[in-house]
């Protein structure tokens, strides 16, 4: 438990009153008493309404409980639908044809497409990785993984594997930088014949730099290194710029159950902003320090010298607006919501960076908000950040607003939702998981939904995808904002990343996420096969989808499945959340590579935890599975996890423990209590359990 200062009424956890007071707000010339009073005063206006939006979702929900059962058949019937969906208030009127007026944006978020990384932001090392992956091998990113066949053999270089990259990495300079009357393997010294000379930037010593939709490739000459002094131009690396963006996750991806974990998060935030986090840690028996990488300067010939970033831009998640947080206590002794904490804490710490400019050279404050129920709670989170910018002394819509598109209420009313924030806007992204998890609970009682793997082929899912590209192009998101799309969740495979993920800028999105540097050194490509820009404009010609596909339901009406077909979904499911859970509720890690039920590795996080709960909750509340299927399940998939855990001094088994074990009881709570919890989410259980355990062990 923590102990609690009071502060202009609130009782604030010792630990965060010494956080900001000590380590923040020197630095920034704030008063700690006129924070606090100014942040009680936010506190007391929003609290209140932020728990009337909670109320709201729950009446909603009860509404369409009950249509769903007095008549399933029609609630399948997406006109009968849209009709009741009106009536309740649940769909809103569309805004009258707009374009959104957000400025002061970074190239990164508007003029530029790549990938983006997402990171915990508990973990300094990662976050350190993910903020330095701007820039990224090429050699390496292909040498040391499948995407190209076959692998390196141990112990020590192995040429025919280097062989191997280095002809793949002129190939992808052909296309990108084509020179005139050769290849880049035919090259070898002189004067370059570049098809385009205006690709040509600038050099770094003997290294040259060129751009290509946007983005920059630097091919490294270094005839003294053991790759170039054997090449015949000395061409040691090509480094592609890569991470454009990094969301460093408060949510999803991470485990923050109290004063300490948040402070933690923060103090990571504070460092990137300051410009000083930096982490050391042991490697292969020798003593590493990792820090923030330096901007790229390079001569520009007849011209100054330019400097480029050395970093991804840096967003930052904050929790939505479900959770409450043990670490301050409102003048009513309740819990204070976690988001509002967030908005004001991520804010405060980057005014750092509106001073020194090194993550926004536009000075804006990048902040993504998750799970947000239609267009009253965006315009919510947009007055929220107008009153977070009068106590902290900002220009108004300096905050900069991104929305997860990842909830059936927004999806479904996103132009209203993105008119909400028009002002603020930066950011629309789609979530499969997290938006199949809303799904399944929205619809829950309308019948057993389709096994999961069928659900990428389900009309809403299709149409959701269209929609929020065409929506967001409509309201004039391109050249202003970013679009994104979601995780490629097997880091392992980067020979299928490769294959299959050039989808998403050919869908006109101008980002996406990848789950590691290395992935998106690799991604990085796609965006020089496709121009996205001018995908965009050719999206943005074509009719937006319409809403009916997006509400039909992806129940599996009359489908009989037999024993094995229902114990193979079962398991499936039950290995995904047992894998997930086991580490969240005794290591507290919120988000890492789980091996999946084929012993595929996979990044999980919370959105994974939430669509196989709410399907097994579907599940047993319409007859498919029973209670004894699905703990027969549990107990099956505890056993391989714990074999797959093994090799982890820290694990703890679920089999043959599963009473005393708290991760087991989580991941059952969190299907039998599935149908109950609020939204389908999984953070109050898993915050229940988690807080046990450190109390516990």
């Amino acid at each position: 438990m923590s102990a609690y200062v009071d502060r202009a009424g609130s009782q604030v956890a010792e630990v965060l009153a010494h956080f900001v007071e000590d380590r923040v707000l020197p630095g920034l010339g704030f008063e700690p008493a006129r924070f606090w009073t100014g942040a009680a005063e936010l506190f007391a206006r929003f609290a209140p309404e932020n728990r009337d939006l909670l109320a709201k979702r729950e009446l909603l929900q009860a509404q369409i409980d009950h249509w769903c059962e007095e008549d399933p058949r029609r609630a399948t019937d997406p006109s009968a639908q849209e009709a009741f969906l009106r009536g309740i208030g649940y769909l809103v009127p569309e805004p009258a044809p707009f374009t959104v007026m957000t400025s002061g944006v970074d190239d990164e978020v508007a003029r530029m497409a790549g990938p983006q990384l997402v990171v915990p932001a508990l973990n300094a090392r990662f976050v350190l990785n993910a903020a330095n992956a701007r820039w990224g091998s090429l050699y390496d990113a292909l040498y040391g993984t499948d995407a190209l066949p076959g692998a390196a053999e141990p112990g020590g270089y192995d040429r025919a594997r280097g062989a191997q990259v280095i002809a793949f990495a002129k190939a992808f300079l052909d296309e990108a930088v084509p020179l005139t009357g050769m290849r880049w393997a035919e090259f070898a010294k002189g004067d370059l014949p570049l098809a385009d000379p205006g690709q040509f930037v600038g050099h770094r010593g003997d290294s040259l730099l060129f751009r290509h939709n946007g983005l920059h490739i630097e091919v490294t000459i270094d005839r003294t290194h053991p790759i170039g002094r054997d090449d015949p131009a000395g061409i040691a690396d090509v480094v592609l710029e890569a991470a454009l963006s990094t969301i460093v996750d408060l949510e999803d991806s991470i485990a923050a159950v109290d004063a300490e974990d948040k402070v933690a998060a923060y103090a990571n935030w504070l460092g990137l902003m300051q410009g000083d986090l930096e982490e050391s840690f042991d490697k292969s028996g020798v003593r590493m320090t990792r820090r923030l990488a330096e901007d790229r300067v390079y001569q520009v010939p007849g011209a100054a010298e330019i400097s480029l970033p050395g970093r991804a831009l840096l967003f930052v998640r904050n929790v939505g607006h479900l959770m409450t947080t043990p670490a301050l206590l409102l003048q009513d002794g309740q819990e204070a919501p976690e988001g509002i904490l967030d908005a004001i804490l991520t804010s405060l710490i980057a005014r750092y960076d509106l001073r020194a400019r090194r993550n926004s050279r536009a000075g804006s404050i990048y902040i993504v908000k998750p799970k947000m129920h239609g267009p009253e709670e965006c315009g919510f989170a947009d007055r929220l950040f107008d009153a977070v910018e009068d106590l902290l002394g900002l220009a108004r819509h300096t905050i900069k607003l991104g929305v997860m598109d990842e909830e059936r209420r927004t999806s479904a009313n996103l132009a209203a939702c993105i008119h909400a924030v028009r002002h603020r806007i930066a950011f629309i992204n789609t979530g499969f998981l997290d938006r199949t998890g809303d799904e399944i609970h929205s619809s829950m009682r309308a019948g057993a939904m389709v096994p999961k793997a069928e659900m990428k082929a389900s009309s809403w899912i299709q149409a959701y995808e269209a929609r929020n590209v065409g929506i967001g192009l409509a309201c004039g998101l391109s050249g202003k904002a970013q679009i994104g799309k979601g995780m490629w969740a097997a880091p392992d495979r980067m020979a299928d990343m490769l294959a299959q993920k050039s989808a998403h800028p050919r869908s006109g999105t101008n980002t996406a996420w990848v789950p590691s540097p290395t992935a998106a050194t690799l991604h990085a490509m796609h965006y020089h096969q496709v121009d996205v820009f001018a995908r965009q404009r050719a999206i943005a010609a074509e009719a937006v989808p319409g809403l009916a596909p997006l509400l039909t339901i992806p129940v599996a009406a009359g489908r009989n499945w037999s024993a094995q077909e229902i114990a193979d979904e079962l398991d499936n499911n039950a290995q995904g959340i047992l894998g997930y859970v086991v580490r969240w509720i005794d290591q507290g890690v919120g988000c890492s590579k789980v091996p999946d039920i084929h012993d595929v590795g996979l990044m999980e996080d919370r959105a994974t935890l939430r669509i196989s709960s709410q399907h097994m909750s579907n599940w047993l509340l319409h007859g498919v599975a029973t209670a004894e299927d699905v703990d027969a399940s549990l107990l099956r998939m505890a056993a391989k996890v714990d074999a797959q855990n093994a090799g982890d001094p820290l694990y703890r088994p679920m089999a043959g423990n599963a009473e005393a074990s708290l991760a087991f009881r989580a991941a059952r709570a969190l299907v039998f209590e599935g149908v109950t919890q609020p939204s389908g989410y999984t953070e109050p259980l898993l915050h229940r359990f988690r807080a046990e355990a450190k109390a516990r062990y």
